[in-house]
């Protein structure tokens, strides 16, 4: 025999935060979008997503052996502070840090950046 479960009431208890931190589709398709740039510039060639508790990160290597260059972070805590995405480089240093994705990524624009 099943067992029969009771149906939860949606006002009975509140929402649950998420288990885990993500992009959303619009997000990642920004950050995929300098990733496809980068890679066809032969800059980079792997990356790596990583969805925790607390923040989603985008690790982005030159080789797939190699410690990742940069890391996109999204840490949701940090929303109302000092901005939830940070593009952070290897030994930790925050490169550019704020509240707008699209912004936070002109850190790679072709301009500014050069490879390391």
């Amino acid at each position: 025999m099943s067992e029969i479960l009771p149906f939860p009431s949606s006002s009975s208890t509140p929402p649950k935060p998420p288990s885990q931190i993500a992009f959303d589709r619009k997000e990642l398709s920004a950050i995929l979008n300098v990733y496809g740039q980068m890679v066809s510039k032969g800059d980079w060639k792997d990356y790596a997503m990583d969805f925790l508790s607390d923040k989603a990160v985008f690790s982005i290597y030159r080789r797939a052996s190699d410690h990742a260059l940069y890391r996109i972070e999204k840490v949701p805590a940090l929303r109302k502070k000092q901005g939830q995405f940070a593009v952070i480089a290897p030994g930790g240093l925050v490169l550019k840090r704020g509240h707008d994705l699209l912004t936070v990524l002109k850190v790679f624009d072709k301009s500014r950046f050069r490879s390391v």
